[in-house]
Order: structure tokens, then sequence, then C-alpha cells
């Protein structure tokens, strides 16, 4: 797949076919990737929890907030659950702040996932206590985001829109998802 379909193809997929597997070994391939991303003064602060186990995972989504936009909509049905998440954490011990690495290597998963047939969904509205305290996350590691990965089980369609019009996503009658975008001349400045 070329690098264009990839990113074309990347895309915040909620709902998966919990059935396949997702193994501990491609989670691990995935942060090996974010691992090797360019950090901030090179001090490299992230650490990455992975979960591949279904009773794990189900505790991982009882913290979690899907879709603000879809505000009747509380997240996947059992079944339509992630197979796996990969929880981005900062080590306080190495930095106070991690600039903008937790979002290159989230998004560097998620094109990795892409790249191997499967998706994922970048999660930022997470309840942090519950989460550190359910899956016993030391102090010393502040959450970053949480990514849910699976292999897709819903179409995302993508749509054009003109200045103006809502930038908000939804789901149509027959439940595919739709997400608004700018037009690549609506966002390159002439100056």
């Amino acid at each position: 797949m070329k690098f264009n379909e990839i990113v074309e193809k990347n895309r915040s997929y909620r709902r998966f076919d919990e059935k396949q597997a997702i193994t501990k070994d491609e989670l691990k391939d995935l942060v090996n990737m974010a691992r090797l991303i360019p950090s901030a003064q090179n001090l490299q602060p992230l650490k990455y929890i992975i979960a591949e186990e279904p009773a794990k995972c189900a505790i991982i989504f009882q913290s979690l907030l899907w879709a603000g936009y879809l505000t009747d909509w509380a997240g996947p049905e059992p079944g339509q659950r992630p197979s796996a998440y990969i929880i981005i954490v900062s080590d306080r011990e190495i930095s106070k702040s991690v600039k903008w690495d937790h979002a290159i290597a989230a998004q560097t998963i998620l094109l990795g996932a892409t790249s191997k047939g499967f998706n994922g969904c970048i999660i930022g509205s997470v309840n942090k206590d519950r989460l550190s305290r359910d899956i016993k996350i030391p102090d010393t590691y502040e959450i970053e985001l949480v990514i849910a990965l699976g292999y897709p089980a819903e179409k995302i369609i993508i749509e054009e829109i003109e200045p103006g019009d809502s930038i908000k996503y939804y789901r149509d009658s027959q439940g595919n998802h739709h997400v608004p975008k700018r037009k690549l001349s609506d966002i390159i400045i002439n100056i």
C-alpha cells in the first residue's frame, strides 16, 4: 500500500470486529515504530502499556468516552469493541512535559496499524484516575492518550464541505460514519 493510501484509510474507527484478535507481537511492533519517532530534546519520555487480553481490554473500555458529537451513543456494543489497546503514558521522572511527542507517537501507531490491515481511534477523553487505579499504573506515569485498535466493523465516508458547513461527524440511517473535511483549496493560504 502506498503512503497516501495508508493515510486515506487511517480514520477514527469506533466499531470493530471484536472476534478478530490482535497479537501482543503486533502491538509490540507498533510500539517499536513509535519508539523511533522524533522526540522533543530527544528526551523520549513516553512509555506504553499494551493490552490484548479480553479481561484487561474490558477494564480499559470502562474508562473511555467514545464520540463527543454522537451524544446519544455511549460507545461500541459488546462484539464491536476494540480487540486491543495501547496506552501512551509519560514518565514524569524523565520530563514534566511531553510537548507533542504523544501526538506523533499516536499517529505513527495508527498509520502502522492501518498498514497491517487493522485500524484504531486515538482517545483523549479518558477517566485517567479510574484507569490508573483499575490497571495499577504507578504514580510516576501520566496517561496521555489511549489508542483503541481492532479490525473495522463500520464504513467511514469522507465528505468535502464548503466554508461555513458543519464539521461535526455523524452516522446515517444505515450506520455509516460520515466525516466532514475542509477542501484542500480552503486550507492552503496563499500569501
